[in-house]
């Protein structure tokens, strides 16, 4: 399980690409890849645990939905995983994301790019033979 920033996203907003041996890995990865961007993974402790969780219609709108989940933790509880671990019910499309970080302060953490919101613009989500891949757009 990566995820990566490949070249050729939109201007001025992050591209993001995922895979995993599992829906839930590659969702996972995504959000770390996002937190990565905000501030720098291997900067945090893993001193509080916490949880987000999600619904959706179809596979794009649960992606879409547990990572306003993330976003939105960031963004009001300052919360920022150093590790997390997704599961996904694809009968009931839903996931929850049970992640180990800890609460973001400017005077100890690097700055990142800030993520405005989570976008479906480029989104992509497939299986392959290797497992799951997961593309995805934030704007920033």
């Amino acid at each position: 399980m990566t995820y990566n920033y490949p070249e050729g996203g939109p201007t001025a907003d992050l591209l993001i690409e995922a895979t995993g041996a599992t829906l839930g890995e590659a969702f996972a990865q995504i959000a770390l890849g996002m937190f990565n961007m905000m501030t720098p993974l291997e900067g945090l402790a893993e001193k509080e645990e916490f949880m987000v969780e999600a619904e959706g219609n179809d596979l794009e709108s649960l992606l879409f939905n547990i990572m306003d989940e993330f976003l939105f933790v960031a963004d009001v509880e300052f919360l920022v995983p150093k590790t997390c671990h997704v599961t996904v019910d694809h009968e009931n499309l839903s996931a929850v994301g049970v992640c180990k970080g800890e609460r973001f302060s400017a005077t100890t953490h690097e700055v990142g790019i800030q993520i405005k919101a989570v976008t479906y613009h480029m989104m992509d989500i497939k299986e392959t033979p290797d497992g799951w891949y997961v593309r995805m757009v934030f704007d920033t």
